[in-house]
C-alpha cells in the first residue's frame, strides 16, 4: 500500500470508531452495535481499512497488548470486597461450568451445523467461551440491574476472558501439534500458561509499587507508568506462552485496585479515553477482515448455533451456578439472559484462523467468520431485549431519577422534601449529627458511610445514583468533591455557587457548572430561605408565579435537569418545574 493509502486507511478507522460511539451514545445503545457494521461495511467497500495490509505482520501483537490494556483497565475496576459469598461462588461455577458446557456445545454442534472438522469446532468453541467486560458493562448501565446482578456479570466477564485466551492458545498448539485429532489435550501447557500469567502479574504489581507507592509520580507520569508496565509486562509473558499477557494485565490490575497501600490517582480520564479509543479501532478494524464472502456460507448455521448457545446452554449453565443460593429468580433468570461475545473473541479468533488456515487445517477459515456472526447476533439480541426482559423480572432499577442531596441545611431539606414530592427517590449525606437527625426527622433517606472516604476510592461507585447535588456551607467542600465525585457517579454533579467575593482556597477558582443561575449563590437562597421563602413543584404548563425562580426541572422520564449559571432550564408541558418563592404564595 502506498503511503497515502495508508494514511486514508488509519483517518477512516479512527473515524468511524470515534464517530460510532458518538452516535451511539445519542441513541443510547451499545457502540458495538454500530462499530461491527461499520467496520464491515468499509471493509467490505474499501481495501485500505484491513488492519494486516496497513501494519502487516504487527496486527497481531498490536490486538494482543491493546486487548491487555482492556483487561487492565476492567481489574481496576473490580472490588474483591464484592467478590464473597453468593457473589464469589456463583462466578466461580459460571466460569468453570460455562467452559464446559459452551464448548461442548460448539463441539458437538459444529461439525453438524458449520460443516467443519472437529478441530476447527473445538477452536471455535473455546473462542466463544469468553463473553468481556467491553460489551457486558455497557448492556448493564443501560439496564441498571440490581448491585448483585452487575457483580456477578462484571466478574464474570473479567475473569473468563484471559481463562479463555489461555484455553484458546493451548487448543492452537495443540491442533498445529495434531494433538487434538489423537484426543489429546495438554493440560500442562495450559497450567503452564496460567502461571506465566501470574507471574507477570506479579512483576507488574511490584513495578507499579514502584513507580505509584515508592516514587509517588502523580497523574500525569503515573499514567503514563501504568501504560507502559502493562504494555512491557503482556509483552514479554506473549513471548513466552500466547495470550497469557491477558492474565498478567487483569492480575496487575486487580492487584493495584485492592492492595492496601498504593496511591492509585482517583481519576483516570486519559486512561479511560484510550482505553474507549482502542475498543472502537480494534472492532471496527476487526470487521473489516470479514468480507461478504466469508460470511454468506455460515450465516444461517451460525445463527441456529446462536440459538442453541442462548437458549439452551446459557440457561442451563445458569440454573447450575445458581442452584442453592440466595439469588432471586429474578435474577437469576436475567443471568441467565446475559451472555454477549467480545473484543477477547474477536482478537483471539483474528489471531489464531489465519495461521491455521496457513497450517493446512481444512475449514480454518470459517474460524473468523462464525466468530464474528456470533459476536453481532449475540450483542445485538441482549442489547435489543435486555432492558425489556429486567423489567420484566423485575431486577431493573426504577426509572426515576435518584438525586444525591449533600448537605442538612433547612433550605436543603426542604429541597429534598420538594423534590420526593415530585416523585423522586432522594438520598442525602451530612457530616454533621445535628443536620442527619434533621433529614432522618423529614423522612427522608440517609446515606451512611464516609462520604469522601468513599469518593476518593477509586473503585467506589454511588451505585443507583443518578445526579449530585452539592449543597453544604463549605465552599471549598462543594468544589472538591465535585472534582472528586465526578468518576463516581454515572449522572452529573453540580455544586451550589459561593457567594461573590468569597475568600476560599478552592472554590472561588474551580471551573465547573454552579447551581440555580447567578443570582442565587448559597448565601442568597439560605437568606431567602429564613426569611420564609420555600421550594414547591407544578406542573411546567403553567407559568411559574412572579418573584419566583426556576432551580430545577424534573422532566417526564425522571431526569433532573438543574437550572446552572451558563443556561437557564428549558421545560415542557409534561415536564415539572421546582421553584423558589415567596411564602405566601407556596403555603
Amino acid at each position: 500500500m502506498s503511503a497515502n493509502d495508508i494514511l486514508l486507511g488509519i483517518g477512516l478507522i479512527v473515524a468511524l470508531a470515534v464517530g460510532s460511539q458518538i452516535l451511539a451514545s445519542r441513541l443510547r445503545l451499545p457502540a458495538l452495535i454500530l462499530l461491527l457494521p461499520a467496520g464491515f461495511t468499509a471493509g467490505a467497500l474499501t481495501d485500505v481499512v484491513h488492519a494486516d495490509r496497513l501494519v502487516g505482520a504487527a496486527a497481531s501483537p498490536l490486538v494482543s497488548l491493546s486487548v491487555a490494556l482492556i483487561l487492565y483497565d476492567a481489574g481496576l475496576g473490580l472490588d474483591l470486597r464484592h467478590l464473597e459469598g453468593a457473589t464469589r461462588s456463583v462466578v466461580v461455577r459460571l466460569i468453570v461450568l460455562g467452559v464446559l458446557l459452551t464448548w461442548g456445545t460448539v463441539m458437538a454442534l459444529g461439525p453438524v451445523l458449520l460443516g467443519v472438522p472437529v478441530a476447527v469446532a473445538s477452536m471455535i468453541g473455546v473462542i466463544l467461551v469468553v463473553s468481556g467486560p467491553t460489551v457486558v458493562g455497557p448492556l448493564l448501565e443501560h439496564v441498571g440491574p440490581s448491585d448483585r446482578i452487575r457483580r456477578v456479570l462484571l466478574w464474570e466477564g473479567s475473569l473468563i476472558d484471559p481463562v479463555g485466551g489461555i484455553l484458546g492458545a493451548v487448543v492452537f498448539h495443540s491442533l498445529v501439534a495434531g494433538g487434538l485429532q489423537t484426543g489429546h489435550f495438554r493440560v500442562g501447557a495450559f497450567l503452564g500458561g496460567i502461571a506465566v500469567g501470574l507471574a507477570g502479574g506479579a512483576a507488574g504489581t511490584a513495578l507499579l509499587w514502584l513507580a505509584l507507592r515508592v516514587l509517588q509520580l502523580g497523574e500525569t507520569l503515573g499514567t503514563l507508568a501504568q501504560l507502559a508496565t502493562v504494555v512491557v509486562v503482556a509483552a514479554g509473558c506473549d513471548i513466552l506462552y500466547d495470550d497469557t499477557g491477558l492474565i498478567a494485565a487483569i492480575v496487575t490490575g486487580l492487584a493495584v485496585a485492592n492492595l492496601p497501600g498504593f496511591d492509585m490517582p482517583a481519576r483516570r480520564p486519559f486512561f479511560e479515553t484510550l482505553v474507549q479509543l482502542i475498543i472502537g479501532l480494534l472492532f471496527v478494524s476487526i470487521a473489516a477482515t470479514v468480507t461478504p464472502r466469508l460470511v454468506v456460507p455460515v450465516l444461517l448455521p451460525t445463527l441456529a448455533l446462536v440459538a442453541a448457545l442462548v437458549l439452551v446452554t446459557r440457561p442451563l449453565l445458569t440454573l447450575l451456578s445458581t442452584a442453592r443460593t440466595e439469588l432471586r429468580r429474578g435474577e437469576r433468570a436475567f443471568i441467565g439472559w446475559m451472555a454477549p461475545r467480545g473484543i477477547v473473541a474477536a482478537s483471539t479468533a483474528t489471531t489464531f484462523s489465519a495461521s491455521l488456515a496457513g497450517a493446512g487445517l481444512s475449514g480454518a477459515d470459517r474460524i473468523l467468520p462464525v466468530t464474528f456472526l456470533v459476536i453481532v447476533a449475540t450483542v445485538a439480541l441482549y442489547a435489543l431485549t435486555a432492558k425489556p426482559v429486567a423489567e420484566r423480572l423485575g431486577v431493573a432499577a426504577p426509572a426515576r431519577a435518584r438525586p444525591f442531596l449533600v448537605g442538612g441545611a433547612p433550605w436543603v431539606v426542604d429541597l429534598a422534601v420538594c423534590l420526593r414530592a415530585a416523585g423522586l427517590d432522594v438520598l442525602m449525606w451530612a457530616p454533621l449529627a445535628e443536620q442527619r437527625r434533621r433529614i432522618e426527622e423529614a423522612g427522608i433517606e440517609l446515606a451512611t458511610g464516609e462520604l469522601m472516604a468513599a469518593a476518593t476510592d477509586p473503585r467506589a461507585r454511588l451505585e443507583g445514583v443518578t445526579a449530585v447535588l452539592l449543597l453544604t456551607d463549605d465552599d471549598d467542600f462543594n468544589a472538591l468533591a465535585r472534582v472528586v465525585l465526578a468518576d463516581s457517579v454515572d449522572g452529573p454533579v453540580h455544586r451550589i455557587g459561593p457567594p461573590p467575593g468569597s475568600q476560599g482556597v478552592v472554590a472561588p477558582y474551580t471551573a465547573g457548572d454552579t447551581l440555580f443561575g447567578p443570582g442565587l449563590p448559597r448565601h442568597t437562597v439560605a437568606a431567602r430561605h429564613e426569611r420564609g421563602a420555600r421550594f414547591r413543584a407544578q406542573p411546567a404548563s403553567t407559568p411559574p408565579p412572579a418573584g419566583h425562580d426556576t432551580v430545577l426541572v424534573v422532566r417526564h422520564d425522571g431526569r433532573l435537569e438543574p437550572a446552572l449559571a451558563d443556561r437557564p432550564p428549558t421545560a415542557s408541558d409534561d415536564d415539572t418545574l421546582v421553584l423558589l418563592g415567596p411564602a405566601q404564595e407556596t403555603s
